[in-house]
């Protein structure tokens, strides 16, 4: 057994003190990623205890009218937190913890790209959810829904402390997601063994590459919303407040940056769940997925359409006919590749021989639940139908068959399906179909009956109602689903519990599965493998177990293989991608609000050459910074050094002209809540501002090694990652300037 199995299996208690002081700071300063993902896992059944808690209390208030059991405030509270700690704390480290533990696995690398980074991004996670959760000491816990409509999230109308602690815990979850997803896409890029092809990397590793890239661009658009609420919170700006005239911001352009990130982030959940179901149905229908090709993409369908449906959320709203139709279209559209899978997992079962195993009847019911909820979803997409249903139960019926039916169930799968390679030991299969049959009677009492509810008339976002025929005892039936649920999961946690300690050994691959992860012992050493099998086709392991009917080799075994790019310049080039999303925002926010003249300070109240004077250090500073790349080429170290300098004070005097600039309007009386203008003026420059100083900090560090010597051999990934970013910071000031200062002075 190795030794990682012996640290699971081996009960702390039986521990010396050494051994256990040991054992906690392995965990707590890991930088393993299979234990990570354990930690992820762990984190996200934590929370789900709390949102699962949270979601009782929200039935018991609704199982019978006109209840008394919460008040009002206490309902939205807890509705909010529910939202948000489902979403966020629980469905997204559960499913970042399962692409920590086996993406590298499946592609046969020893870790993550960036362990470090891979650290840092789950401690974000528990530190996030302390922030939110600790809201409730400081004031109270925010009661705006997960979705913080604006003008009820703003100061006037929800004063307490709460909405703060959403927003700030919101951005610290945002940004780990991004660390996540870079480390994701640089990993799958750029640590495959020999072999692993991007057309040969399982399916979960592909979908989980895809996704992270719609997690690279959409988690920015959220995270430029939150900061332009927590503005208009702390510093008295109006982005989605009204005011007075010239002051007056839009309540509707945060529901448009907050749907632009929360459509594509319902992708974000259901594609790793997709995932799931494509890596186990095959592995328990006996046959290789049914159109791997199509399946994949399919994916890429699915993540370049989801970010041009965000409005099909707003139909309510009254966006006109023309946006109307489009979203109608492109909502419909994406219904298509999804339906794609749907049809490839359904074949990939037809004619299998299936072995009813608890992972495949989760899988089973997820296709069934999956596509109840799509078939409901694309009812929203019809602009008539979703005036009658969206704010009804209807759609909160559809939400949860799409959330829970589909990817927590999927979820579940995955947890019976790799518990045996993480922990070395077996699930009870006996328990586990208690858990299924609970969950799916408890899942399906609880929201089936939820879209009869909202054909009848019932409104979603309320916390009692009246005694309307029908409603109270629906509304039982409901609640009576959900206790059932909750007893599903406590059967998992004990099933969990006992497994580690007392359950059937697994061996290497209990499931006679195909992929990489199967290929190490379980659990899997540190290093992952002592040594990896021959990779031609897509599934490895059928290959070595059947040498007399191997798979079909994809691609040319002969032809040598594509290069890999350098994870630094990767990694650096996925993070620019998310900045630009921040930046885009914040543009586009400039542009909205300054569309029309207002009273007050204006662009035109600007100094156009002293900022061109500033900005001519700036855009100088790309040249320079590019010349000493040419001189670490030539290894002319001293020449490096000087033009690396050169660049630095190029930067700072940029930032001392800003400083000036800014000076100047505070001693006119101009602030970022003076007007509109002000608001969009300092909040856009203001983090061009602070990517610049971020910028400076990495270029002082490059200096540093430079002079002790670092980069003599005439080559650094450091040099040149660092390079990508100050001329995206530069590329950044040419848009700002253009919008900010120039085109407003030949209007």
């Amino acid at each position: 057994m190795s030794e990682a199995a012996a640290a699971v299996i081996k009960p702390v208690s039986l521990l010396s003190d050494e051994q256990r002081e040991h054992w906690r700071l392995a965990w707590l300063s890991t930088v393993d990623h299979k234990r990570i993902g354990i930690l992820y896992i762990l984190t996200g059944l934590v929370f789900f205890v709390f949102g699962g808690v949270e979601a009782l209390f929200i039935r018991l208030q609704l199982s019978v009218p006109n209840n008394k059991l919460l008040s009002p405030d206490t309902f939205n509270a807890l509705f909010t937190m529910h939202g948000t700690t489902m979403i966020f704390l629980v469905v997204m480290p559960l499913l970042f913890g399962l692409a920590n533990y086996f993406v590298p696995l499946m592609i046969g690398a020893r870790d993550m790209a960036f362990p470090r980074l891979n650290a840092f991004s789950f401690w974000l996670v528990p530190f996030g959810g302390i922030l939110l959760h600790f809201s409730v000491l400081a004031g109270g816990a925010p009661a705006v829904g997960w979705f913080a409509y604006a003008p009820l999230s703003e100061t006037p109308y929800s004063s307490q402390l709460g909405v703060d602690y959403w927003a700030i815990a919101l951005l610290v979850l945002g940004i780990g997601s991004v660390g996540t997803a870079i480390n994701i896409v640089a990993t799958v890029l750029c640590l495959r063994a020999p072999g692993m092809t991007l057309r040969r990397v399982p399916m979960f590793t592909w979908i989980n590459f895809i996704n992270s890239f719609i997690v690279i661009l959409a988690i920015p658009v959220l995270n430029a919303g939150l900061v332009m609420l927590l503005i208009d919170r702390q510093f008295g700006a109006h982005f989605f407040l009204q005011g007075d005239e010239g002051n007056s911001g839009s309540a509707i352009m945060w529901q448009h940056i907050f749907w632009a990130f929360g459509h594509p982030e319902v992708y974000i959940l259901a594609l790793p769940a997709f995932g799931i179901v494509s890596e186990i149905i095959p592995v328990f229908s006996r046959k290789p997925i049914f159109g791997y090709e199509f399946v994949a993409g399919s994916t890429v369908a699915i993540g370049l359409l989801s970010f041009g449906v965000w409005a099909h959320h707003m139909f309510t709203v009254g966006l006109g006919h023309t946006a109307d139709l489009f979203f109608s279209g492109a909502s419909m559209l994406i219904a298509i590749p999804t339906g794609v899978k749907v049809l490839n997992w359904s074949v990939t079962m037809f004619g299998g021989r299936i072995r009813f195993t608890t992972a495949m009847l989760f899988c089973i019911a997820f296709l069934i639940q999956f596509l109840c909820g799509g078939l409901t979803g694309i009812s929203h997409a019809i602009v008539p139908l979703d005036w009658q249903t969206k704010n009804s139960y209807y759609l909160v019926a559809h939400f949860h068959f799409v959330a829970v039916g589909a990817i927590f169930f999927a979820i579940l799968a995955a947890i019976f399906y790799w518990f045996p390679k993480m922990s070395g030991r077996m699930l009870s299969e006996r328990i586990g179909r208690w858990t299924f049959w609970l969950m799916t009677l408890g899942f399906n009492m609880t929201f089936v009956i939820q879209h009869f509810l909202g054909l009848a008339g019932m409104p979603r976002r309320v916390y009692t109602y009246p005694d309307l025929p029908g409603w109270g005892w629906m509304n039982m039936v409901s609640t009576i689903g959900a206790f059932f649920m909750a007893a599903a999961s406590l059967l998992l946690l004990w099933n969990v519990a006992i497994s580690l300690f007392r359950g059937a050994a697994a061996g290497d691959n209990p499931w006679n599965a195909w992929t990489l992860e199967w290929a190490t012992s379980s659990p899997p050493p540190h290093e992952n493998f002592h040594a990896l099998p021959p990779i031609h086709s897509r599934r490895p392991l059928w290959d070595i177990a059947n040498p007399d009917r191997p798979d079909p080799v994809v691609g040319s075994s002969e032809k040598p293989e594509v290069a890999k790019p350098e994870r630094t310049t990767v990694s650096v080039l996925a993070f620019i991608a998310s900045e630009a999303g921040f930046f885009g925002v914040l543009i586009l926010a400039f542009l909205f609000y300054n569309a029309t003249p207002h009273p007050g300070p204006s662009a035109k109240s600007l100094d156009l050459l002293k900022t061109g004077l500033f900005s001519i250090c700036l855009f100088a500073s790309s040249y320079t910074l590019w010349r000493s790349e040419q001189s670490l080429e030539r290894k002319d170290n001293r020449g490096m050094i000087g033009w690396l300098a050169l660049t630095i004070l190029l930067g700072a005097v940029f930032l001392g002209g800003q400083g000036i600039e800014y000076w100047g309007l505070f001693k006119s009386g101009v602030n970022v809540s003076t007007n509109l203008f002000a608001t969009t003026f300092f909040t856009l420059t203001g983090f061009h501002g602070i990517h610049v100083c971020g910028g400076l900090v990495a270029l002082l560090i490059v200096l540093a090694l430079a002079l002790a010597g670092d980069f003599k051999s005439g080559s650094s990934h450091m040099l040149k990652a660092v390079g990508l970013y100050w001329h995206f910071v530069d590329v950044v000031w040419v848009l700002v300037l253009t919008v900010v200062y120039i085109i407003p002075h030949f209007r």
